[in-house]
């Protein structure tokens, strides 16, 4: 529930005029944060509040699927549910990227057989209308004869069924059948082996990043990335639209074979990184997966980029009440290795049990957080890249985790106006909560997907000892803190000043500077 604490100090201070966002003290704060894709289970106000309650701190608006008015419906819901709740969350818009796919198919589809030829056309054509011809495809790719060559692999459905390209012609590609299964229309088609020249922002994909900066999205995500320079290409584009104003921060998703060739160009020039395992999966070895997805991780960390691991990580509960095993391993193995976020796509999109699925994923990670605090050991790498740049900000928050090692402190306190000063403490990943205060509203949206970190409205401060005084209140009313709890202050004169952050003060909460009460 959200609560307002109004009260007058002493007379040179300035009155508490704090939003309290999220303060359930009974409930634990779970470091590691929960994103969730909406979706026609998960459009109602009562439902995103339950998710919100549950553990959901960035909801995901897929825009592969619905039209500007019904993310429109979504976002307005997800804004509304916010402030019902008073927990500040996040909203990431998800650009489609280009899809190639199958075209028409009769109905029912058309059966694979192992060893049959197939053919792919440039014409368009329904499959499978003669039964007497030879099965031909077209796709939604004008230059896939053009690009393909023999000796690569043509994927369809998810990467089910194989087809080995064995010859082309000027007008065909000629194929074998490796792995079966039934073709329906518009399957998705993936390429694996081919060097495709598809931009990786397509016409709608534009608009689509309009319609976000002009309706205060928070977060971009970036499908098919396979170079840095897609990446920067989108920034420019959002700097020229926004005419000095900030572009909304980048997602990279990890999706395809040529971003890993290119992983550490990618890392510096994101803002943060998704290991979107489902075309991942599909395009290369399997096997080879997991070990990717620790490399990721392990590269975002040494850049201070968060990371979000995604994909199927309660895939059976999209039908079933509860996860598999399997899957609960592989969501507390995603946060063992370190991840910021862990994310949900069709289990709370378009699943049976949206919010058991968001309770169970807040479960697992509460486990591996209670573990790794009473194994008192290391959570992940420290930003190794940030720390050899020998920024003011990275050892200023090397030096905080010292502090937090050595003394028992309760929280760490920062005064994070644009969200900076939150993104470098929480790339150290201090196993307690970080209380991120600002007075910018999308500032404190868009802390939410960093690890640890709380955010927290406040009216903008006098200076740093006005900060401390009505944090001390703050602790105090809502039960955040017993008195004599220490709290770790960081924050920088004047306060509100990006890039000012140079303080480091030890508090005692009910004891300000030396006065009682």
């Amino acid at each position: 529930m959200k609560s307002w604490f109004d009260g007058v100090g002493h007379s040179y201070r300035t009155p508490i005029r704090i939003r309290i966002f999220g303060v359930i003290p009974a409930k634990p704060f779970i470091l590691t944060k929960i994103i969730a894709t909406l979706g026609p289970a998960s459009c109602e106000i009562p439902v995103l509040t339950r998710l919100i309650e549950s553990g959901v701190r960035v909801f995901r608006l897929n825009f592969s699927h619905g039209d500007p008015e019904s993310h429109l419906q979504l976002l307005t819901a997800a804004r509304q549910a916010s402030e019902e709740v008073g927990i500040p969350v996040g909203v990431l818009g998800d650009l489609c990227g280009p899809k190639i796919r199958v075209g028409k198919v009769i109905e029912g589809g058309v059966e694979l057989q192992m060893g049959q030829p197939v053919y792919f056309q440039r014409d368009p054509i329904l499959t499978g209308e003669d039964p007497d011809a030879p099965v031909t495809f077209n796709v939604t790719y004008d230059k896939l004869i053009d690009e393909v060559e023999p000796g690569q692999r043509l994927m369809i459905n998810d990467g089910n069924i194989h087809v080995l390209v064995m010859d082309k012609s000027e007008d065909r590609l000629i194929g074998t059948v490796t792995t079966p299964g039934t073709v329906t229309s518009a399957k998705g088609v993936n390429l694996p082996e081919t060097a495709l020249t598809v931009p990786s922002v397509t016409a709608y994909d534009w608009k689509c990043a309009d319609w976000a900066m002009e309706h205060g999205v928070d977060f971009l995500a970036l499908s098919f990335v396979r170079k840095a320079e897609d990446v920067i290409k989108l920034r420019q584009y959002m700097k020229r639209k926004l005419k000095g104003r900030l572009p909304l921060p980048i997602i990279a998703k990890i999706e395809k074979p040529q971003a890993i060739d290119d992983l550490e160009n990618i890392v510096d020039a994101a803002d943060s990184i998704m290991v979107a395992r489902g075309d991942l999966g599909v395009e290369m070895d399997l096997a080879s997966v997991p070990i990717i997805q620790k490399k990721i991780i392990n590269m975002a960390h040494d850049y201070g980029k968060p990371v979000i691991v995604a994909t199927q990580m309660l895939e059976s509960m999209i039908e079933f009440p509860t996860p598999t095993r399997a899957e609960a391993s592989d969501v507390a193995n995603a946060i063992f290795d370190g991840t910021d976020c862990v994310m949900l796509s069709g289990e709370t999109a378009v699943g049976k049990h949206a919010t058991k699925a968001v309770d169970h994923m807040s479960r697992i990670a509460l486990k591996v957080q209670e573990h790794i605090v009473g194994e008192k050991v290391r959570w992940g790498k420290p930003p190794a890249k940030l720390q050899a740049d020998r920024s003011r900000m990275a050892a200023l928050a090397h030096g905080v985790m010292t502090i937090v090692r050595d003394m028992n402190v309760k929280h760490i306190v920062v005064w994070s106006q644009n969200g900076g000063a939150a993104r470098h403490l929480s790339k150290n990943r201090p196993t307690l909560p970080i209380l991120a205060f600002s007075s910018d509203h999308q500032s404190l949206r868009r802390m939410t997907p960093l690890f640890g970190v709380k955010p927290m409205y406040l009216e903008q401060p006098a200076d740093t000892e006005d900060f401390i005084w009505q944090v001390d209140q703050l602790m105090q009313e809502s039960k955040m803190c017993k008195v004599g709890d220490a709290l770790l202050v960081v924050a920088g004169e004047p306060i509100g000043k990006p890039g000012s952050t140079s303080n480091i003060h030890i508090h005692y909460v009910g004891d300000y500077f030396g006065e009682s009460g």
